[in-house]
């Protein structure tokens, strides 16, 4: 982690706490993190429960994040939900492109860098995901696949440096348990790094790129102590907030 930027851990709740026990964690994420004065939080809870959390947070330094937009800003488009609309509910961030959206609703790159755009635009503040199958990192196609994902939305983030934050999720690692070491993480966020810094220094120096595979208290701090990690992107340790709250210490901790 480079101290000149800010860590930032951020809660990806899935489709779990969409109703009134999504205040109850919103509340225990407030209590266990409100002493952390050099870390960025964010939890990003089911479209139907961000409103109750942003209101259940008001106050607070801990920060809510949607975990999908649409593109369009109004229209026929039953189901989905605009940019506007998440910032009228409450949200500040989102999370774009995430693997399980790519995998499972066939969101492509162009797609990801479409959203990223209309966030920005917004005024929301996007963390962008990139990262690669097992077969992909199995046949030596880590470091290609993630630079095609970034390079579709790279120049976007670029617009507003700093605004906005990548993720790295090895899709193999989420939910698995299994987790690239320290070593493996920082060679993808090294290179990704090294493709911002070649749009411009500012940008390379103000993005954050967060870990976003089975992160947690037991294994973040030394995750967390790699030049370029800069967070985490946290699935199921988001979901029991002491828990969510040892990732956030480590940042603290390092920061």
């Amino acid at each position: 982690m480079n101290k000149a930027r800010r860590p930032l851990i951020a809660g990806n709740w899935k489709m779990n706490h969409g109703g009134a026990n999504a205040c109850n964690l919103a509340s225990a994420v407030k209590r266990t993190t409100a002493e952390f004065d050099k870390v960025d939080v964010v939890v990003c809870p089911p479209f139907t429960a961000i409103a109750w959390v942003a209101e259940e947070l008001r106050g607070s330094a801990v920060q809510v994040g949607a975990q999908n937009v649409h593109p369009k800003d109004s229209g026929a488009f039953t189901g989905e939900v605009s940019a506007s609309m998440l910032l009228d509910a409450g949200a500040r961030w989102v999370i774009l492109g995430h693997s399980e959206r790519r995998a499972m609703f066939g969101e492509t790159d162009t797609l990801v860098a479409e959203k990223t755009r209309v966030a920005l635009d917004v005024g929301l503040r996007p963390i962008v995901c990139v990262g690669e199958l097992l077969e992909e990192r199995e046949k030596g196609q880590t470091l290609d696949v993630v630079k095609r994902q970034l390079n579709a939305f790279a120049s976007i983030l670029a617009d507003k440096p700093g605004v906005g934050a990548i993720a790295y999720e090895p899709v193999w690692a989420i939910g698995t348990g299994k987790t690239a070491g320290p070593a493996e993480a920082q060679e993808v966020h090294a290179m990704i790094r090294a493709r911002l810094r070649e749009i411009s220094a500012e940008v390379a120096e103000k993005t954050r790129i967060l870990y976003g595979g089975s992160m947690k208290a037991s294994n973040a701090e030394g995750l967390l102590a790699c030049e370029d990690v800069d967070g985490g992107l946290i699935g199921g340790a988001s979901l029991k907030a002491e828990d969510f709250a040892g990732i956030a210490l480590a940042g603290q901790k390092l920061a």
